[in-house]
């Protein structure tokens, strides 16, 4: 398999991280971002120099824009650009959640994942190639008690990528996938006890980093689900 240039959001820990090592494991280059300084730096010990991690919060414009042309400047345009990073609001109800919770649940979930758009996007259509995967959730098709912030994002990630999807050039897409089921500290913050139930993100991973390097211009403006045929 041809080796290629793979950027993910949020690789600090749960999905993020795993992807990335999965992609690294099959010998694809990866660039990343996270927020936690700690994991950034055990990523460049383990796997640089060929990939590389920065600190960086996607809902900065200024420093995504930035992020962008160092990672422009080290491997091109991406081959894969995957918008991981989200945040998911404390269970309560809607009313009950606080302004300020509220606005980071977006700021993060749909105008990070704007951010990361605008400063990648223009150099993957100068090639009409790659693609683009906006993380989704069930809970971005479907919603449930006490998290009507997080399914407000990932409604909306549906509707922000099956806009983009109209708008790219022939060879590329971009698709809302909804990962699953996964436990991860963001479910067992909303299932607790339940989230032992499912997969852990490394048995995920050993599904999904295979089927993402599978999507192609075949998929753009579909709703997917990882594991599912496309």
């Amino acid at each position: 398999m041809t080796s290629k240039v793979i950027v993910i959001t949020g690789v600090s820990r749960g999905l993020g991280r795993v992807m990335t090592d999965g992609f690294i494991r099959l010998g694809h280059r990866v660039l990343g971002c996270g927020r936690s300084e700690v994991a950034i730096h055990e990523l460049n010990n383990l796997h640089g120099p060929d990939s590389c991690f920065e600190v960086l919060d996607v809902t900065n414009d200024e420093a995504v824009r930035d992020w962008a042309k160092h990672c422009l400047s080290l491997a091109g345009s991406p081959d894969l650009l995957i918008n991981n990073a989200a945040l998911v609001n404390r269970n309560a109800p809607l009313w009950k959640v606080p302004a300020s919770e509220f606005s980071m649940v977006v700021d993060v979930n749909i105008k990070g994942v704007a951010n990361v758009i605008r400063h990648f996007v223009p150099a993957m259509i100068a090639k009409r190639s790659g693609v683009i995967v906006n993380l989704s959730s069930g809970w971005g098709r479907s919603t449930d008690a006490e998290v009507a912030p997080y399914c407000a994002t990932k409604w909306a990630i549906e509707g922000l990528t099956k806009a983009l999807a109209q708008e790219l050039p022939q060879g590329m897409a971009a698709t809302p996938l909804n990962p699953g089921i996964i436990n991860t500290d963001m479910l067992r913050s909303t299932f607790g006890s339940q989230a032992r139930d499912y997969p852990n993100a490394e048995r995920w991973a050993k599904t999904a980093v295979p089927w993402l390097l599978g999507l192609g211009p075949k998929d753009n403006g579909l709703s997917l689900t990882v594991g599912e045929p496309h």
